[in-house]
């Protein structure tokens, strides 16, 4: 599989949640963190995810942090299309904290948002399994600030601590972008 680009440049996209349609853009104000992965992955994408929802359950515990996490949207993009259906996406997402969507589109434009990210992935086949084939694939968290910028990638399995960090960083920036 090929590496991760750590040169992209992220941007905005617009795909599909259970709710409806979600855009990038409906997300301005808030630090964003994106994950790329399929809802039967075995390990990677559940303990990545459940590190996310461990931070955000960590800044539930205080008013200071309710408040950040109001400001605060995960989103998990399905590099799956073809199992992962919205309904599947929002369950999955559901089970690990309520600040997360889970989102899908075609594959077209699943391979050029995931291209503008560096995230990449492909199907392997294995003819053994119930499954018939996993998605191998990058596992970084990419971090959007406020303005809609990416500005940070997390390492697989980032501890919450170092999630913690990132988003007060970047959360930090919407109070003084509001203040001008």
């Amino acid at each position: 599989m090929p590496g991760s680009n750590p040169h992209s440049t992220g941007g905005d996209f617009s795909m599909q949640a259970q709710s409806g349609p979600v855009s990038l853009k409906d997300f301005r104000g808030k630090v964003v963190l994106i994950y790329f992965g399929y809802t039967m992955c075995p390990d990677i994408c559940p303990t990545n995810l459940a590190m996310m929802s461990n931070a955000f359950m960590q800044l539930e515990e205080t008013p200071e942090g309710k408040q950040i996490l109001a400001n605060v949207q995960g989103i998990f993009i399905s590099v799956d299309p073809q199992r992962d259906t919205l309904k599947r996406l929002a369950e999955y997402v559901g089970y690990f904290h309520p600040s997360l969507i889970g989102l899908t589109s075609t594959p077209e434009a699943i391979k050029e948002v995931a291209d503008r990210y560096g995230a990449a992935y492909q199907k392997v086949i294995q003819d053994d399994s119930a499954t018939n084939y996993v998605v191998d694939h990058s596992s970084e968290t990419y971090v959007v600030d406020p303005q809609g910028k990416l500005v940070e990638r997390l390492p697989h399995a980032a501890p919450p601590e170092q999630i913690l960090a990132a988003i007060r960083k970047y959360s930090s920036q919407t109070t003084v972008q509001s203040e001008k």
